[in-house]
């Protein structure tokens, strides 16, 4: 075994979580300017309706990143729990199962959506205007959906054996080359959004090809030796039912974002949708640090809970629990104190500027509580413990924010879909908080090690 997955179990929790989070921290930092910057140079060099196509396309993407994630988290959990057992032809087992499964998804994913592009595109709420502009962005995406999935499936893998640093250059590697190459693609060669896509095709394949040579290098505690085509069935199901939930998390997402801009197109438009665009990017990257801090801390628990640490376990999961909440904090008042000046970094109409702020200043308002929420989702996973994620993930996305979006806007107007996501926060906090005091000493207790 590698020394870098040794010290999961021998490192003080507080220098593994820093070992681990400031690196995933900093690649999901690079990775959220990067979709801000994105955003803004199609902004400017396209306008809103160019924000709003963004909006519109997200959903193939999330689902492209779902099952990346679903695959890529269930076999990171198996593969930190069976190298703290000891167990590396096991560990070396999953990691060739998730290359397949990662392989094979985005394929059927990118095939699938070629055929049915346009009625998908309808589906998703786009407005007339800004129909063929979303397919020209979509249809280059999906030329790189492989490379998208393998990079982000592979990343969960590398911090699986507890190899942070090599993730996080991946993340930053891709988004520093996408960031070059926009301005470059989108206002130097006038190419539009389909420069903001053939920018993202190029980074997530220089980025897949940084992963892959990884690899081969030999650095890494798994191997490519013996990799073939071997589908196992029975493994492949159970790498599914660990990381089912982060795919229902990020998938849902793509339900929301259908909601949200169905909604939007009846009670705001174009414009609205371009504000939704803005805000949500600026809310996906206060989160970001916060899925930073998770991933830090999954391949510790997974590690000491093979290993049958417990203490260790649960150390890391109230260190996580604390850093997370501080981070939502601060996301928080940043949100409610400059939501003009964060809006004005991506546009310098005055319509979409007041839209996105008061969208952000709403949808931010229970910002405080989702720190516990993703931590929680994430210490599950780690545990391996499939049902409870898998309602965790659930709750905020499915159970509480689509019902809200369906209904509130009825009585409240655009204001309504704004205030479903606050609402929807906290109460998945509440069942979130539920759930950890009912079942924590019973994940204990399956092991014969009541704290």
């Amino acid at each position: 075994m590698k020394e870098q997955s040794r010290r999961l179990g021998e490192d003080s929790i507080g220098s593994l979580m820093a070992r681990l989070s400031i690196p995933a921290f900093i690649g999901m930092f690079v990775m959220g300017m990067y979709n801000i910057v994105d955003t803004i140079f199609v902004s400017y060099g396209v306008g809103p309706n160019g924000v709003a196509a963004l909006s519109i396309a997200f959903p193939v993407q999330m689902i492209l990143m779902a099952m990346a994630a679903m695959f890529g988290i269930g076999g990171a959990s198996i593969i930190s729990r069976s190298l703290g057992a000891g167990e590396q032809k096991t560990a070396n087992t999953v990691f060739h199962q998730v290359i397949w499964l990662v392989i094979f998804s985005s394929l059927l994913i990118a095939i699938l959506t070629f055929i049915f592009i346009d009625p998908l595109i309808t589906m998703f709420g786009a407005p007339a205007e800004i129909h063929q502009m979303t397919k020209e962005f979509l249809e280059i995406i999906l030329l790189g959906a492989v490379f998208q999935s393998f990079g982000m499936g592979m990343n969960n893998i590398v911090r699986s054996e507890g190899n942070a640093k090599t993730a996080m250059l991946t993340m930053i590697i891709s988004a520093v080359i996408n960031m070059i190459l926009n301005p470059i693609f989108i206002m130097g060669l006038d190419m539009g959004v389909r420069g903001s896509a053939l920018a993202t095709l190029i980074a997530q394949a220089i980025g897949a090809a940084w992963l892959l040579f990884y690899f081969l290098s030999g650095k890494s505690t798994l191997s490519l030796k013996g990799f073939g085509l071997r589908i196992d069935v029975k493994l492949g199901l159970r790498i599914i039912a660990i990381g089912f939930p982060s795919f229902i998390m990020m998938a849902s997402g793509s339900v929301v974002t259908i909601a949200v801009n169905w909604m939007l197109q009846i009670y705001g438009g174009t414009m609205a949708i371009a504000a939704f665009g803005v805000a949500n990017r600026i809310a996906s990257f206060a989160i970001m640090p916060i899925n930073g801090v998770t991933q830090g801390m999954q391949p510790i628990v997974g590690f000491n809970y093979g290993s049958k640490q417990f203490g260790r376990v649960s150390h890391s999961v109230k260190l996580g629990m604390l850093v997370a909440t501080i981070l939502s904090l601060i996301a928080f008042a940043v949100a409610e104190i400059f939501p003009a000046e964060l809006a004005r970094i991506f546009s310098s109409d005055p319509v979409l500027i007041a839209e996105s702020e008061e969208a952000l200043r709403i949808m931010l308002l229970a910002a405080p509580t989702i720190g516990f929420q993703i931590v929680c989702g994430g210490l599950y996973q780690a545990l391996g413990k499939a049902r409870i994620s898998f309602i965790i993930s659930l709750m905020r996305q499915i159970i509480c924010l689509v019902p809200l979006l369906l209904i509130l806007p009825n009585f409240f107007g655009l204001s309504g879909v704004w205030y479903a996501f606050p609402i929807a926060d906290f109460l998945a906090f509440s069942v979130c908080v539920v759930i950890l005091s009912t079942t924590w000493r019973k994940v204990f207790r399956e092991t014969e090690m009541v704290r």
